[in-house]
């Protein structure tokens, strides 16, 4: 008996959902799910999700920076009940943020424009001694005051992707929540706010079922965030993701900004979101890289197609280091990969 092709038969089922043909995406899809994960894709009410290599369909993974979106999401509920405005800097709510520069508002923070830094200055260092957890050694306070001391405005607003905002802006978050300024604050707000009311099982600490790392750097060690949960710290399985992008595509289009500094293969930023021109129109999308895993979810508004990847494994030290979001776009917009400087890279984080 011949033994049928997972990712073959994965592909044929996502074409199916998708109503696209993804066959030409074999060679690519073997190469990001070589140490196994979940594909996992939903359209028009259809849900698709395909384990491969060993890793079980309701698996828990390390987000990464697929938390972002979510952060974005609280910040935008939060903005809806009038308890924070997009435009407002962060110094109005008072207290840990009154001195924080005026150009640090929700949304220069939750679309990289505020003139942040990737890490705060002492991550240079830490990401060394303190692998698996480079901010772990960090407060709140000293999440808020690199922000205030390593702020640098500039004449227009240009990209500059920043875990030191995404992080600072879930503090804030939490502040405005009603919540303790801190991570934890953070993730009780998100699921006050978003993650409760979704029925989602995305959290800060997952209870079981986390697919351990695996990878040259990887470990079996997860990742820790500190006080920058918001930039990455959240976990989750692939029907969340799924849920979290069908809700988001029914809600209110969020802004988008077309700043100096974007990388060829980006076309704007919305908060939480990249995005990408293409073939039927622009997707939103963002993908994750954790120490021995990583994740993608994207969202195309035109087809009403949303796509999560769930991979165990890092990206290899040598090829296509943006072989994952490459696959995440290829799939939301129907074609095989393009060719060009367009191809998506990995923004480095």
């Amino acid at each position: 008996m011949f033994r049928r092709d997972p990712v073959k038969v994965a592909l044929a089922q996502a074409s199916e959902v998708l109503e696209t043909d993804a066959r030409p995406l074999l060679a690519l899809t073997r190469a990001v799910f070589r140490r196994g994960g979940v594909l996992a894709v939903s359209r028009g009410g259809r849900r698709l999700m395909v384990p491969l290599g060993g890793v079980a369909t309701e698996g828990v993974f390390e987000l990464a920076s697929v938390s972002k979106p979510f952060t974005a999401a609280l910040a935008g509920e939060l903005v809806g009940a009038g308890r924070l405005d997009w435009d407002r800097p962060l110094a109005a709510l008072g207290g840990a943020f009154r001195r924080l520069p005026p150009q640090l508002t929700p949304l220069a923070l939750a679309t990289h424009t505020a003139g942040l830094p990737m890490h705060p200055a002492r991550a240079a260092i830490t990401v060394f001694t303190r692998f698996h957890d480079p901010y772990g050694g960090m407060s709140a306070a000293d999440v808020i005051a690199s922000a205030r001391r390593w702020t640098r405005p500039g004449p227009a607003p240009r990209f500059a992707y920043s875990n030191l905002g995404a992080g600072l802006l879930a503090l804030a978050l939490a502040g405005a929540a009603d919540q303790e300024v801190s991570a934890a604050g953070f993730g009780r707000a998100l699921e006050d706010w978003v993650t409760g009311p979704l029925g989602l099982g995305v959290t800060l600490r997952p209870a079981h079922g986390v697919v351990r790392p695996s990878g040259v750097l990887g470990g079996t060690t997860v990742t820790g965030f500190g006080p920058l949960a918001g930039a990455g710290g959240l976990f989750g399985a692939a029907a969340d993701l799924l849920t979290f992008g069908e809700a988001t595509l029914q809600g209110r289009p969020p802004p988008v900004l077309h700043p100096a500094g974007l990388p060829a293969h980006l076309s704007g930023v919305a908060p939480g979101w990249l995005i990408s021109a293409g073939p039927g129109g622009a997707v939103r999308w963002h993908d994750g890289l954790a120490r021995g895993t990583r994740a993608g979810l994207g969202l195309h508004g035109g087809s009403g197609a949303v796509v999560a990847l769930l991979v165990r494994g890092t990206a290899p030290p040598l090829g296509v280091r943006g072989a994952l979001p490459l696959l995440l776009l290829s799939l939301l917009r129907g074609g095989p990969p393009e060719e060009g400087p367009g191809q998506p890279r990995r923004i480095r984080r």
